[in-house]
């Protein structure tokens, strides 16, 4: 391609991305006004009082009403930029078809950023709306992390094997923190994303950890586990995500900038474990989530060579 075209594509490019990251900060702070309005005053309500519940589930639906304005409107936006082309393969494994007034427990790889607005986008208008687990941290991210926190996004802190160790009842703080985010998904469908690899994958990552899996990284399934175990009896499937980027997995700047060709995604709805066979369900979930990724990128190397 001539040097001239190259330079007006990178112009696009980055054009195309400071449009998408202006769009989505302007549709940020105009649904975070509904969102604060919703969510101080569902905090405000006492539990204690039987009179407020329907106050109280109100602000809950209204809530989950501004989430979905904001996925729809982000969703409009990347449609109209062309940010990437996204093709969602739904496998039928005798599962009844994904509903919004059903409760997902909702597993995925995770690459990049760029995995929550992809997955957010597709299933929007398919299933409920999205609460996932998210680290304590973006908290302190301006607008974002006040939303997520009235929005009851379970926060979760990382500690390392030797505090859990030194003091056990850390392992507490985010079992509370679950079971007060599972009190109120209880009251209207949810999907619960849990990413089980807890960071997103590089090679590094899986060198560190010794992964047997050439593709992932280890899955942890501690959230998934308490999420689990609080919806028990609202869970409707567990809804196995496969994210696979036909060019690799890109920066967020990059998927903002258009750079991101294309984005494949199986899905599949799967019954829920029992408890006791969790870890074992999970383990040989990973293990066919390696083989199918594996196979599509030797596909993917074979073309492009």
């Amino acid at each position: 391609m001539p040097v001239g075209r190259e330079r007006l594509g990178a112009t696009v490019d980055t054009l195309r991305g400071c449009t998408a990251f202006a769009g989505i900060v302007l549709n940020t702070v105009v649904w975070f006004v509904p969102i604060a309005l919703f969510g101080i005053a569902r905090r405000l309500l006492p539990k204690s009082v039987p009179g407020l519940a329907g106050a109280r589930t109100f602000c809950g639906v209204a809530l989950a009403s501004s989430l979905q304005g904001w996925v729809g409107c982000a969703k409009a936006m990347a449609s109209a930029l062309r940010l990437t082309r996204l093709q969602v393969r739904v496998e039928d494994d005798g599962q009844p078809p994904l509903s919004r007034k059903g409760w997902y427990l909702i597993v995925s790889n995770h690459q990049s950023w760029a995995d929550i607005l992809v997955l957010v986008f597709a299933f929007h208008g398919v299933a409920p709306p999205f609460v996932f687990f998210t680290k304590r941290e973006l908290i302190w991210v301006p607008l974002i992390g006040v939303a997520l926190w009235l929005l009851e996004f379970p926060y979760v802190r990382r500690y390392s094997r030797a505090q859990l160790d030194a003091n056990p009842a850390l392992r507490e703080h985010d079992r509370a923190a679950v079971r007060r985010a599972c009190a109120g998904i209880r009251e209207r469908p949810t999907s619960v994303l849990n990413f089980l690899e807890g960071t997103r994958f590089t090679a590094a990552k899986r060198a560190a950890q010794d992964s047997p899996y050439e593709t992932l990284l280890k899955p942890k399934t501690g959230g998934l586990g308490m999420a689990s175990e609080a919806l028990a009896d609202r869970v409707t499937a567990v809804v196995d995500v496969t994210i696979d980027y036909a060019d690799g997995a890109p920066t967020f700047w990059d998927y903002l900038c258009g750079r991101c060709r294309q984005v494949e995604m199986r899905v599949r709805a799967l019954p829920l474990p029992a408890p006791d066979d969790l870890r074992d369900w999970v383990g040989a979930l990973w293990e066919e989530k390696n083989r199918y990724l594996s196979r599509r990128r030797t596909v993917t190397a074979q073309r492009q060579g």
